[in-house]
């Protein structure tokens, strides 16, 4: 069982319906996982790139990343303030994690944290662990 990246999502949480951010996120090609409200009235929302067989676009955090940051440095009007007024905007780097290799790495520059920072997005890693499963794609969200 290896270890290997899976994808990048960006989560977003609010006080308010976020489907009109959603929309606009959207049309740059940011999938919507969900967009759901929550019991206590709070909203969250979850995007990727979606993926295509073969397309090695965003095959690394970083690249996924700078992607995403590039759709959201362009928000402008109401997108930009709904965006602003999120209480978290949340990179979200999943990893299956396996056996091997001994140690895996992949590294986010300090220009693309400052670029995370400045729009006051935060960065968080998950790792899905494989649950004895056998091969390279058991245990894949």
């Amino acid at each position: 069982m290896n270890t290997y990246y899976i994808d990048t999502d960006l989560e977003l949480f609010a006080s308010f319906d976020l489907t009109a951010l959603a929309a606009v996120l959207e049309a740059q090609e940011l999938f919507p996982l969900h967009v759901t409200q929550q019991e206590d009235g709070c909203w969250m929302a979850g995007f990727e790139f979606a993926t295509i067989e073969g397309d090695e676009k965003y095959a690394d955090p970083e690249s996924t990343i700078m992607g995403m940051l590039d759709i959201v440095e362009a928000l402008e009007g109401e997108a930009r303030t709904l965006w602003n007024s999120c209480s978290l905007r949340n990179f979200d780097i999943g990893y299956a994690c396996g056996e091997e290799p001994f140690a895996f790495h992949h590294r986010i520059s300090n220009s693309t944290l400052l670029r995370i920072a400045n729009v006051g997005g935060a960065m968080e890693i998950t790792l899905y662990g494989m649950r004895g499963q056998q091969g390279d794609e058991a245990g894949k969200p």
